[in-house]
């Protein structure tokens, strides 16, 4: 299904009564509803980041719920798609901490082959209406996610913008890791801290001074 190491990490969490109930609700949303990102992506992040590989978690909330924009990818849009709001302000945040250009597309895909996992807490959500599958059962299905990083042996860097986010550090109980919180980059609360907290160059020395590969966050 993912094809690398979450397939048996997850495999007894797909089998559990609450995930066969979220499949069924969410198909019959599918169905009967415009809902976001398209079906194969939905697991999008998982297939990119494979669970020994993964090193950064950027927690978004739920898919961005506009025609065309959602891809898989926490805060990623579409090559082809205009950079949203959020990211753009990601994208300032970037130039004004490393130099890098600030890029003119919004595709997060280079982020997730270094190890990157840009994972929603709600992995789907209907037309128009953030936060229509809040109650569906994602949030069980990720939190668990984010328990089985918890675990890991090697250090993670756990990024949380935003209340929604940060509302999951207390599944981060592992002292080996580093957690990254600040306020969400939407451009209402962008200017409350956002701007200036330099989180690229903190994510960058975690991984060197853990002796990891640093992420290159250029998107040339």
């Amino acid at each position: 299904m993912l094809n690398n190491d979450w397939d048996e990490l997850l495999f007894t969490e797909f089998q559990k009564p609450y995930f066969l109930q979220l499949v069924a609700q969410i198909k019959k949303e599918y169905e009967l509803y415009t809902c976001y990102p398209q079906m194969n992506q939905v697991f999008e992040a998982l297939r990119y980041s494979s669970f020994s590989q993964t090193k950064v978690v950027i927690l978004g909330q739920d898919p961005y719920h506009s025609i065309h924009q959602a891809m898989g990818l926490s805060f990623s849009v579409p090559l082809e798609v205009e950079v949203p709001p959020s990211l753009q302000n990601i994208f300032k945040e970037l130039n004004s901490d490393l130099g890098i250009p600030i890029s003119r597309k919004g595709d997060l895909r280079p982020w997730a082959k270094q190890g990157v996992l840009l994972l929603n807490s709600i992995l789907t959500v209907r037309e128009h209406l953030p936060l229509s599958h809040q109650s569906y059962g994602w949030m069980t299905f990720t939190d668990h996610i984010l328990s089985l990083l918890n675990q890991k042996s090697t250090p993670i860097v756990f990024v949380l913008w935003g209340s929604f986010s940060r509302q999951k550090k207390s599944l981060i109980t592992n002292p080996i890791h580093c957690i990254i919180e600040g306020p969400h980059p939407s451009p209402l609360s962008a200017y409350r801290g956002f701007f200036g907290s330099k989180p690229f160059s903190k994510i960058n020395d975690f991984l060197a001074s853990t002796n990891q590969t640093t992420i290159n966050f250029g998107l040339s």
